[in-house]
């Protein structure tokens, strides 16, 4: 480990030797281990590490709210202020008057869900009116109008309209703006930021990122963002503290950490980043794919309306035999709404979604009904974004992945038994843990069970929903080797539904590219990645973050400005 040594200049924030424990049935859990940093004023140091590090404990800890049973073992958190005085946070009372006089007015907190964070039953602006009055001696009247000030700062529409609405009324990149005007209304000195912009799209993500910079430059308060995307790392940090296993195994200058990384565990994060900004080296190992083959799936203007909002517009692609087809495009592009069209989980309101069987018979599955419907969805089969959510946690991983045999008839006892065994060495996964419940494994293995019951019935196409957003990003690029190793073996068609253009380019061998329900872009994913020609795709490019400190040049980003015709499009710096 490298030591850690104070950067310099007088520190807003001094963390000194912190450890945080929570007591287990049989032992002690060290969730931080005797970690050591600094903050300076109008900086910001980014915490990274993998699920699990210990990174939002050590964020809940400066703040002392840290979960029960947890509590803070050892070591200070020293809170400079302005005037030259100093107060040691793990000394306060966490329930106490001095705590939550520092909460909101010194220290600031936006979490990373901010749908749970903010409460679903008073408006945004009664939530923001209360911070202010909480912490200033402003009257009801001031609060507000200082409420309308703050959500105008964070570019919500219409702020005056939009103080009296709910959370639920706002879109996910709105409640992070409410958030962060919640969180700045009364000028702290510092900002704590946890995973923010995780459940966002790369557009609204660099947004997000952007207007926290403006604010950090016009209030000179200092910022500790915690983070597992090393893209955003290298385009916002001035520090970095790399953290593994609850231990900072790595700290300094954002440039000393790209270029110059001293801890093998640093090198490991940095090269999984790395890796994907190439093509996957089992693709470029593969012949070219046979063109002239009649697709296995084909989706011909296929439209789907929810009430008078059109998710999907008159979509019609593609997939070939072998093929990994990418689709990208923001959070309510209708991405999502086309995988569960193809799998039937929902009914398109128009159009055909032809499949070619194993027999080389044509389905159309928009209209398919019964042992029809029931022997194509044999055949295709579905990857969910979250890997917790979609496994049942009361079931075994022995009998999650062999549901599909036991319902199909197709095995049943010993002969079970051996092929759940088999697919989980295909996945990569140890059979003797499959007897453990979906709670007993990493966010990544969740994964690979995921796959391991969509593979059960020897698909011949998986439709892959953000299959990898939820995962860290080494964990990411194993599980995508994994999908092209079983694709190679069982000669799978892929679907691949993503909002990272990385991952897309990493495996597809083409990409269609929505917005608004409409497939504005389709081609090789190598040229739509390198030159594409629609501006909205243009414009999801520009907000991906580089990898790389030494390239900060935000004047290549720019904002789609959506024309009269979606078909075409401009773009604006």
């Amino acid at each position: 480990m490298t030591d850690i040594v104070p950067i310099a200049g007088k520190p807003l924030l001094q963390v000194k030797n912190l450890t945080v424990e929570f007591p287990l049935r049989n032992g002690v859990f060290r969730a931080v281990d005797d970690l050591s940093f600094s903050i300076e004023p109008g900086k910001t140091l980014c915490v990274v590490g993998e699920s699990g590090s210990g990174k939002s404990v050590t964020a809940r800890s400066i703040l002392q709210i840290v979960d029960a049973p947890g509590r803070i073992a050892g070591g200070s958190i020293i809170l400079n202020d302005q005037n030259g005085g100093s107060t040691d946070l793990t000394s306060l009372n966490p329930r106490g008057r001095q705590i939550r006089a520092i909460r909101g007015r010194d220290i600031a907190m936006i979490f990373q869900e901010p749908m749970s964070s903010l409460s679903p039953i008073h408006t945004v602006g009664n939530q923001i009116i209360e911070a202010l009055r909480l912490h200033t001696r402003m009257s009801k009247a001031e609060a507000r109008a200082e409420a309308i000030s703050l959500l105008k700062q964070v570019e919500i529409p219409s702020a005056d309209k939009a103080l009296d609405r709910y959370a639920f009324q706002y879109s996910g990149g709105m409640r992070q703006r409410a958030m962060i005007a919640m969180a700045l209304a009364c000028k702290p000195q510092l900002l704590i930021a946890d995973e923010p912009t995780t459940a966002l799209d790369v557009t609204t993500q660099a947004e997000i990122l952007d207007l926290i910079a403006r604010l950090q430059k016009a209030n000179g308060m200092a910022v500790l963002f915690i983070t597992h995307d090393m893209g955003v790392v290298a385009q916002i940090a001035d520090d970095v503290l790399v953290m593994h296993n609850g231990v900072a195994k790595e700290y300094g200058p954002v440039e000393q950490i790209f270029h110059a990384p001293q801890d093998d565990y640093t090198r490991m994060l940095i090269g999984s980043v790395l890796k994907l900004e190439a093509k996957a080296e089992i693709r470029l190992a593969r012949p070219p794919l046979d063109r002239t083959k009649a697709p296995i799936l084909e989706l011909r203007n296929v439209s789907m309306n929810f009430g008078e909002v059109r998710a999907l517009d008159d979509v019609s692609i593609s997939l070939l035999p072998g093929e990994t087809l990418g689709i990208v495009g923001e959070s309510g592009s209708g991405k999502t709404t086309m995988g569960r069209s193809i799998m039937r989980l929902i009914d398109p309101s128009t159009g055909e979604i032809l499949y070619r069987n194993a027999g080389g018979d044509i389905i159309d599955l928009a209209t398919a009904r019964g042992p029809v419907l029931a022997a194509a969805r044999r055949e295709l089969r579905m990857v969910f974004q979250d890997p917790f959510g979609s496994l049942n946690p009361r079931m075994t991983v022995s009998q999650i992945i062999g549901e599909p045999l036991l319902v199909n008839g197709i095995a049943r006892g010993r002969a079970l038994e051996d092929r759940v065994c088999h697919l989980m060495e295909q996945v990569g996964l140890d059979p003797r843990a499959r007897e453990r419940y979906p709670h007993a494994f990493s966010g990544g293995q969740r994964q690979r069970i995921g796959i391991a019951r969509a593979i059960t019935l020897n698909p011949r196409v998986i439709v892959a929903d953000e299959a990898t957003s939820a995962l860290d990003v080494s964990v990411r690029s194993q599980v995508l080797d994994l999908l092209m190793r079983l694709q190679d073996e069982l000669g799978l068609a892929y679907i691949f539904i993503s909002h990272d253009i990385g991952v897309i380019r990493y495996m597809c061998d083409r990409v269609g590219v929505m917005y608004k329900g409409q497939l504005v872009e389709i081609g090789d994913a190598e040229k739509v990645c390198r030159t594409p020609e629609h501006a909205y795709t243009q414009a999801l490019l520009s907000a991906i973050p580089r990898p790389d400190p030494r390239d900060r040049d935000h004047s290549r980003r720019f904002r789609y400005v959506e024309p009269d015709n979606l078909k075409n499009g401009s773009s604006q710096r």
